[in-house]
């Protein structure tokens, strides 16, 4: 039968058995981290639940032991007390323990440096590649320091709105005296060596965007000269065509200008990206100015012809226009060669790829203008053997089509890139492997690798951390026979919660210094790898 004893803070459970009673003891105790502790399981509602009341049922299915019974001792089966760590309750908002660096502690809370050397200094990994370690504060001191010279949390908002007022003030000055030292540089003249901006015009892709815009600008005041005098259709388009070279190439400058500006707070990763964005205005505005006035003209032409002149000066002037676009063209292609074999890419790889937004735009304009030159060549020769002017005008369509498909592909090109295209698939495999293949790494997931253009790739992936070779790289730098006389010397709660939180802290510094072993891996074997983003799974 069954048998049930209820005592205060126990439960006996005598289940139905011929042989052996079992006594099962339940008690949980909670502890807090001041070493008290509190009783659960347990009821003391009425002094009848001390006593012991026993229920015996017959359920009569054994007849042969009705009347037997047995009686034999119990043994009851102990089972350990679980202690548990009371749980904190931080709130919604908790900043003591925060950590600030000196710069901002002076800058937030309105203090001087001297009133920094009177609070707690601390030591921690620091973030930066140039350096290990760097002093920071903890963010309660600071708080109650600027209380201490401030008096009241209001007078500190009244000096933090003074000082951005003088900030703000300061910046006008700034820009103004800026102003001021430009005029007089253009004045008196700049006796400072040349800077680093300018030199970037007499090397790689700004050599070939300088030489572009002299040869084209050029090309496009002859040019002029041969519409005016002979008034072709063909020689007008190509005429507007090095007008628009010019113009575009002198755009691409100002991009790679701008490219060079060192990045600031609201521009954190640079302006590499100006060189996609001078091309890829470019492009329109080789596809509005230049195949649209070809175009335009070239229909006017078939709906009012008109008699060509003598086509001797234009055959002229687009015979040296051929010599000089394909100097420039040869300046492009070998710049483009070199700067592929440097990547490891081919040739058409690296124009497709859009590697260097400046030299393709200068590669595909003059190769434009070569096939253009030769278009117009062609229909004036036509037009002057023929005498028939819708030659002329035919020409003038096909260099506006010309045109228009070199825009079409420098848009969409340089759209992809400013989207954000992943790296090759090779490339990434060799990222994700060298992550992998460290002991340190179990998994990596939702990898991501872009390319930000100029060769510059942002890789971003979830890591699983194995966190036994972790805490391993931790004690490889501890003293072992140390760390054991701390265990051994762990009595009570208080003590066993500080030693857990000191070694928890080093462990997760620990951590914290494998990611940065880990990106400072890929960037060095990975030259074009710029930013390095490891979240921890």
């Amino acid at each position: 039968g069954w048998q049930v004893s209820m005592k205060s803070g126990s439960l006996s459970c005598i289940l139905p058995c011929n042989r052996l009673p079992v006594q099962l003891i339940s008690q949980v105790r909670v502890y807090t981290s001041n070493g008290q502790k509190k009783d659960l399981g347990s009821e003391d509602t009425n002094g009848s639940a001390r006593g012991e009341t026993m229920h015996k049922v017959e359920t009569g299915q054994d007849s042969t032991n009705a009347g037997q019974k047995q009686s034999s001792p119990k043994q009851p089966i102990q089972v350990k007390v679980k202690a548990v760590l009371k749980k904190r309750e931080y709130g919604p908002k908790y900043t003591q323990n925060n950590f600030i660096t000196g710069v901002r502690a002076i800058n937030e809370f309105c203090l001087k440096s001297s009133d920094l050397d009177q609070l707690r200094k601390i030591k921690r990994r620091s973030p930066h590649d140039d350096t290990e370690t760097f002093t920071v504060y903890l963010r309660s001191d600071v708080e109650a320091k600027s209380l201490e010279v401030w008096g009241s949390p209001e007078a500190l908002a009244r000096e933090r709105k003074r000082r951005k007022e003088a900030e703000i003030k300061y910046r006008e000055n700034l820009f103004r005296n800026q102003r001021l030292l430009w005029e007089y540089k253009e004045f008196f003249g700049n006796t400072k060596p040349r800077s680093s901006t300018a030199a970037m015009f007499f090397k790689g892709p700004g050599k070939v965007v300088m030489v572009a815009i002299c040869i084209n600008g050029l090309n496009f005041f002859f040019k002029l000269l041969a519409w005016v005098y002979t008034g072709s259709a063909s020689m007008f388009s190509e005429a507007i065509h090095s007008l628009a070279d010019t113009c575009n190439q002198a755009l691409l400058a100002l991009g790679i200008s701008q490219s060079a500006r060192t990045p600031d707070p609201s521009h954190p990763y640079g302006f590499t990206n100006m060189r996609y964005i001078a091309s890829l205005i470019s492009g329109v505005g080789i596809f509005m100015m230049g195949a649209g006035l070809s175009w335009y003209h070239g229909i006017i032409g078939l709906l009012h012809p008109h008699p060509v002149e003598s086509l001797l000066w234009a055959y002229c002037i687009l015979a040296g226009s051929l010599v000089s676009e394909g100097a420039t063209l040869l300046v492009a292609i070998n710049e483009i060669r070199r700067s592929a074999r440097a990547k490891g890419l081919s040739f058409y790889q690296y124009v497709v790829q859009s590697r260097d937004p400046s030299t393709n735009v200068v590669l595909l304009e003059d190769a434009a203008a070569v096939l253009s030159v030769a278009v117009a060549a062609t229909c004036m020769g036509l037009t002057s053997l023929t005498g028939n002017p819708y030659y002329d005008s035919v020409g003038s369509l096909g260099v506006g089509t010309l045109l228009g498909t070199v825009s079409a592909f420098l848009i969409y090109t340089n759209t992809e890139a400013l989207l954000g295209r992943s790296i090759e698939p090779e490339q990434l495999q060799r990222l994700t492997e060298l992550l992998e293949s460290d002991p340190v790494v179990r998994a990596i997931h939702d990898v991501k690798a872009t390319d930000m253009g100029m060769s510059k790739v942002r890789f971003k992936a979830e890591v699983d951390f194995d966190g036994r070779v972790v805490t391993r790289s931790y004690l490889e730098k501890q003293d072992i026979e140390q760390l054991l006389q701390e265990i051994q010397q762990v009595k009570t709660l208080e003590e066993l919660e500080a030693f857990m939180l000191k070694h928890g802290e080093n462990i997760i510094d620990t951590l914290g210094a494998e990611v940065d072993r880990l990106e400072k891996d890929l960037k060095q074997r990975n030259p074009d790898v710029r930013h390095v983003d490891l979240e921890i799974l």
